[in-house]
């Protein structure tokens, strides 16, 4: 076998370890995170190559099918009132120091203000935020992460299964990755673990997720909350 069969073989491998579908696309898009400044027309861009991942990855392991549609709703559209409600109720809430610091950031949008009159930009944040969002998040935090902290063999793990450990600490990150929103990030986060363990459903998380992030982009552009698209 020469040297270059090797390695394709190897890469081939690596391409079909069962964490790839999980991980992979989350990865890519905290990766475009991090560069979006040095790429033109970002976002799409974004939205497009992780899309492809998702479809060419992680097809497989992706379940739309909800088993408790009209729950699911209610639970999403209850995480958005959650989302929102300390902001609505007290306007300065989000300007104190837990939340408006060097570590997290501040409830600043990062958006170009052109942005928000560019329809194509905000198609591609639409269809990102309500459709990709969700189903990257709910296959790395609750499909992946909550059962590779039960075993590393997280295959074997049922979809729902429950670790007091896996819950709070899945929970925990996922707050971390919401910058100053953690506080309702963590509300959020345990909502959704709580609703994998009681339906058992990838299918109905990313339903949830999808109503929650749906309502928040509907929010941002009828009110001009812009600051919830960090």
């Amino acid at each position: 076998m020469t040297d270059l069969t090797a390695e394709k073989n190897g890469i081939k491998m690596s391409m079909s370890h069962p964490t790839v579908p999980y991980v992979a696309p989350f990865a890519a898009f905290l990766l475009f995170l991090a560069v979006k400044s040095y790429i033109p027309y970002e976002y799409p861009v974004r939205v497009i190559v992780v899309g492809g991942l998702l479809l060419i990855l992680s097809r497989r392991v992706i379940s739309l099918r909800a088993a408790r549609p009209l729950l699911s709703i209610l639970a999403g559209v209850l995480v958005f009132a959650i989302w929102i409600g300390p902001d609505v109720l007290w306007p300065a809430y989000r300007q104190h120091w837990l939340f408006n610091n060097a570590v997290i950031g501040s409830a600043r949008s990062s958006l170009h203000p052109d942005a928000a009159g560019d329809p194509v930009f905000l198609f591609f944040r639409i269809m990102g935020t309500a459709l990709l969002v969700p189903i990257i998040e709910e296959l790395f935090w609750r499909g992946w992460l909550m059962r590779f902290l039960i075993s590393p063999h997280f295959e074997k793990v049922a979809l729902g299964a429950f670790s007091a450990f896996s819950f709070w600490l899945t929970a925990i990150l996922f707050a971390s990755e919401h910058g100053p929103y953690w506080e309702v990030g963590l509300l959020a986060g345990i909502a959704y673990n709580a609703w994998m363990i009681k339906t058992k459903s990838l299918g109905d998380c990313i339903l949830a997720h999808a109503v929650t992030n749906a309502c928040l982009a509907a929010y941002v552009l009828a009110a001009g909350q812009w600051q919830y698209w960090l």
